[in-house]
């Protein structure tokens, strides 16, 4: 379950223990936690793009002024 969220409807939790459902909760939280940290990892990754990206937009806009005017 470490790559994945468990889904549980309020009939289920309603019928499980109290130590089932604090294990539920627990193991989400450590799939969240796990997420959390993938993503941060590829925080360069998306600053690059979003650069690059502004960059060939800014230039294509300069180019279209030109082109245009």
């Amino acid at each position: 379950m470490a790559n994945e969220f468990l889904i549980i409807n309020e009939k289920d939790w309603e019928k499980m223990r109290p130590d089932q459902r604090e294990w539920v909760t627990f193991n989400t939280m450590q799939s969240m936690h796990n997420r959390l940290i993938a993503l941060e990892k590829k925080a360069w990754v998306n600053k690059a793009c979003s650069t690059m990206g502004g960059m060939l937009g800014g230039i294509a806009a300069v180019l279209g002024f030109k082109i245009a005017g």
